[in-house]
């Protein structure tokens, strides 16, 4: 049953279910279902933002009209240090789907290599041949079922079809650059240049929400509340029980006899923890709260990708409508010899995408092409903290805090110069918009920390391990509260070289199954 919040009356609900999954994005619609195959299993599943289905978010051209809209959490990175002190704009979903529906469409593991780094530093399960599996359940591959990919699963994964000539133009130019070509960005060990692997069945996005659940909306174990904003976590006793939620206004108190899993994001999952009386003790003393739980690692640990916004091009003629979602596909790099992963992507877009700042330093065409490379390997870490009781959370990336981080990132934009250089990609977008000219390296810096962007990748915000400083253990139960799980990006211990979007539905897929085996 699907309740939107403006009908919603708490005494025409029970009180009670099983499970209670907060947040209904890539992970938590992928928890909610899979809890449903279970016989005579309750489940609700609370979401703070609207149902929309509208063609701004089913039609891929037009994601990027989701970003500052009702559907986005309109999160910031405040003040970036190393980034000439710029606050940064971190888009989120806020919707049924989440991310998934406001997203690029992209759909990415990332290198197996990253899945086995998990699995090394203590957590059982998530080498990339334990987790394979789970990404093949939940896709609808469109090449049919290989020991790599899945069909039948509820997530459709295409190629990107009918290339734009900006798309076709980066993999000519990667491969005059002696660049292999790679005709599945989902292979264990993704290097080279090919066309994108998007969510879209029929030229309209496919999110958790429309491949988990909508076709589940009536079932009668299950019931969705929109416009659900999750206050606090309530614990008895060193459980959690339920919590304390605000729907369109009115309170409720939902309880669960099972568990309750969260599923609110790198940003929502901490922050919630956090308000509940669960994280650092220092930290929830200074905002005044009861503390319920001493785990100092939650909030700590952000990652994100960054991505270089500023690196245009102007097409000499007239180029086509963009489609597919505006890029269509993608080069993976090693930044330098030795890397066992690659760890910078570079994104061709049909269109201009660059920082304010570089916006306002260069004369960039409405019609303009950019090159966008993104560091796929960060190693620089910021973290999620209260500000007060019941304040908005500061988030800070500190992108580029790490001397090797700028390294790869100065790197790339040379890999997207030499790219932009190649007749097969300068015969398409044409001559340089922003830089107008050469740069020197310590110029080529200071236009990195004046174009880089987040990629809108956060996680690990809540991670998983087996130290003192995790927030969940392998299986993902909150360290120290019972009944408590996380589902989501934020369990991630580092980032996948890829959009995070497949992994936290696979995160999705796991936590139901370890669910499953109680």
């Amino acid at each position: 049953m699907l309740v939107h919040g403006n009908q919603f009356t708490p005494g025409d609900l029970p009180e009670t279910f099983d499970y209670i999954v907060i947040g209904a994005g890539s992970a938590g619609s992928a928890v909610a279902a899979r809890l449903l195959e279970h016989e005579d299993v309750r489940v609700l599943l609370l979401e703070a933002g609207d149902a929309v289905d509208d063609d701004i978010v089913t039609r891929p051209t037009r994601w990027v009209e989701n970003l500052g809209s009702r559907r986005d959490w309109q999160y910031q990175y405040d003040t970036e240090p190393h980034l000439d002190g710029r606050i940064l704009p971190l888009p989120q979903g806020k919707t049924l789907g989440g991310s998934s529906s406001i997203n690029g469409l992209i759909w990415m593991r990332g290198d197996r290599g990253v899945y086995d780094e998990w699995a090394a530093a203590g957590n059982s399960g998530w080498d990339y041949e334990s987790v394979l599996p789970l990404f093949r359940r939940s896709e609808d591959w469109e090449d049919g079922p290989s020991p790599l990919h899945g069909t039948g699963g509820p997530i459709r994964v295409e190629r990107a079809r009918d290339l734009h000539p900006v798309a076709s133009g980066l993999i000519g130019a990667a491969r005059a650059l002696d660049l292999p070509y790679l005709d599945d960005l989902n292979v264990p060990t993704p290097s080279g240049a090919g066309p994108l692997t998007l969510n879209v069945r029929d030229g309209r996005r496919v999110s958790s929400w429309t491949g988990y659940l909508q076709g589940k909306a009536d079932h009668e174990r299950l019931t969705v509340i929109t416009a659900a904003e999750v206050r606090k976590l309530v614990t008895v006793s060193g459980r959690c029980v339920g919590a304390d939620v605000t729907v369109a206004g009115r309170s409720w108190s939902p309880r669960a006899t099972r568990e309750v899993v969260l599923s609110a994001g790198a940003i929502g999952s901490p922050s919630l923890l956090l308000r509940s009386g669960i994280g650092p003790a220092r930290e929830l003393e200074h905002a005044g709260i009861e503390i319920i739980a001493d785990l100092p690692g939650v909030g700590k640990n952000l990652q994100d990708h960054p991505i270089v916004a500023g690196l245009c091009l102007a097409p000499g003629e007239a180029l086509p409508p963009p489609n597919n979602n505006l890029e269509g596909a993608s080069v993976m790099w090693h930044s330098r010899s030795g890397l066992p992963i690659a760890d910078v992507m570079i994104l061709a877009v049909q269109l201009p995408y660059v920082s304010r700042e570089i916006g306002q330093q260069y004369d960039v065409p409405p019609d303009a092409v950019t090159l966008l490379p993104c560091l796929m390997r960060p190693t620089s870490r910021g973290s999620v903290q209260l500000t007060s009781a019941e304040g908005p959370v500061q988030i800070r990336a500190n992108m580029l805090a790490e001397a090797a981080d700028l390294d790869a990132l100065v790197a790339g934009v040379h890999l997207a110069q030499d790219l932009a250089g190649t007749k097969e990609f300068s015969s398409v977008a044409g001559s340089w918009a922003a830089p107008t000219r050469p740069m020197t390296r310590r110029e080529t810096e200071a236009f990195v920390r004046r174009a880089t962007m987040p990629y809108v990748h956060p996680v690990g915000t809540c991670a998983m391990g087996t130290g003192e400083d995790a927030v969940v253990d392998p299986v993902l139960r909150v360290r120290g509260i019972a009944g408590l799980r996380v589902a989501d990006s934020s369990v991630m211990p580092s980032i996948t070289s890829g959009n995070t979007n497949a992994p936290s539905t696979m995160i999705g897929e796991f936590a139901a199954a370890r669910i499953g085996e109680q």
